[in-house]
């Protein structure tokens, strides 16, 4: 399997292991305030344990002050997304607050692993490698450097 294929699975992982973190903050805090702060403060918990996973085990990369300070940034698309969710689905959808913050999350799993992977790694897409007539082809997502051994035929 191609290695970037394995970086989405890794990203998956540490997506499902940071939602129930995030979740089980959540209904601890919601019997005490009100739904939306609970999200919040859930939210933000959880984004420093994000931070952690994501360098160490889905990007592989150094974990550093620079990348935890950045680290925000692709958090914050991903919260407007998710809060913006989360309201509707609470308001309009007349969903449980409970509940509104997984389906949520699942709108903003695309946007957060494309731009945590700008943070993280400094890029988002490399070119494919030149084909027999010099053509570089389609993008494709970057992966973590893994070494390639080349068998002659």
């Amino acid at each position: 399997m191609k290695p970037q294929f394995w970086q989405i699975v890794r990203f998956g992982l540490v997506g499902v292991a940071n939602t129930a973190t995030f979740y089980l903050i959540y209904l601890a805090l919601h019997p005490f305030l009100p739904y939306f702060a609970a999200f919040t403060i859930a939210f933000l918990l959880s984004m420093v344990g994000s931070f952690f996973l994501h360098t160490h085990f889905t990007y592989r990369t150094r974990p550093t002050w620079k990348k935890f300070l950045l680290f925000p940034l692709p958090n914050i698309t991903n919260y407007l997304v998710q809060s913006t969710g989360v309201v509707a689905l609470v308001r309009w959808v007349h969903l449980d607050s409970k509940i509104a913050p997984l389906v949520a999350a699942l709108v903003a799993i695309p946007v957060t692993f494309v731009l945590s992977k700008i943070v993280l790694t400094g890029r988002a897409r490399t070119p494919a490698p030149a084909g027999p007539h010099g053509s570089a082809g389609v993008d494709q997502l970057d992966a973590v450097a893994v070494p390639v051994e080349v068998v002659d035929k």
